[in-house]
């Protein structure tokens, strides 16, 4: 199959072209890096062209919930209107677990958005909710220090390796449309700043950590409010396992 994978030079795009292409697929890769814009949809039509099925896991993060909403908005629009001109068979969305469950988050609004539009496009689609990333508490941290410290919500998580998110994305790529799918997710629940910690010990990064909520991730996302459902499909890599091949 000919597969696209929009935000190909991202984390989990650059790990779902390297899935795809280990099951023997044509992938074609999309960035704006690489000279196709979703936003303004420069290079689109060009990309798309003998695609059978397209896999988007764009990100985009900015501070407003308007401008998130806009961008999310314009730029899954302008895929989907290529992908019908294209005669694309299958549009694929990673989203987030739980997208439903928290209001007040900019991001959270525009990956709404993009569902919404995904499921009323005219593209048959698979929406695939995951929970967060075995990267996210370095990801956080990463956001939020200065002088040697670090602000790092205490957030109950059950995250997921990157590497499986991929998997599972390649692998509903090439088959039928499902509609939403199951929520993905890890095999353990885990605090996200103790995840931080974890994660800084086994890095050689010296920080300290601050439990304290934010206008980015604020307590609206506490409690179970982030865990998958009971019909989520549990992949099998703990986060142990996970950290323990990136040193």
């Amino acid at each position: 199959m000919r597969i696209a994978v929009a935000g190909a030079t991202g984390n989990i795009g650059a790990l779902t072209v390297a899935a795809l292409a280990r099951r023997g697929h044509d992938v074609v890769r999309i960035s704006r890096s690489l000279g196709v814009d979703l936003a303004t949809a420069g290079g689109l039509d060009a990309a798309l062209t003998g695609v059978d099925a397209v896999v988007d896991v764009t990100n985009y993060m900015a501070p407003g919930r308007e401008e998130t909403v806009a961008f999310f908005g314009t730029a899954t629009r302008n895929l989907l209107a290529a992908e019908e001109r294209a005669g694309v068979r299958h549009h694929v969305l990673l989203s987030i677990a739980g997208v439903d469950r928290v209001d007040g988050n900019a991001h959270y609004a525009g990956k709404r958005e993009q569902e919404c539009i995904v499921t009323e496009g005219p593209v048959p689609w698979t929406i695939v909710p995951a929970t967060q990333f075995y990267d996210f508490a370095a990801t956080m941290r990463s956001w939020t220090e200065q002088d040697g410290v670090a602000a790092i919500p205490p957030l109950l998580v059950q995250p997921i390796a990157p590497e499986e998110v991929a998997e599972v994305l390649a692998e509903i790529a090439t088959g039928a449309p499902q509609g939403r799918y199951r929520e993905i997710a890890g095999p353990e629940p885990q605090d996200l700043v103790d995840m931080a910690r974890r994660t800084n010990e086994a890095r050689g990064h010296p920080v300290r950590l601050e439990p304290t909520w934010s206008s980015l991730l604020g307590p609206e996302m506490a409690g179970d409010v982030l865990l998958p459902g009971e019909d989520a499909r549990i992949t099998p890599t703990t986060f142990d396992e996970w950290l323990s091949k990136q040193r």
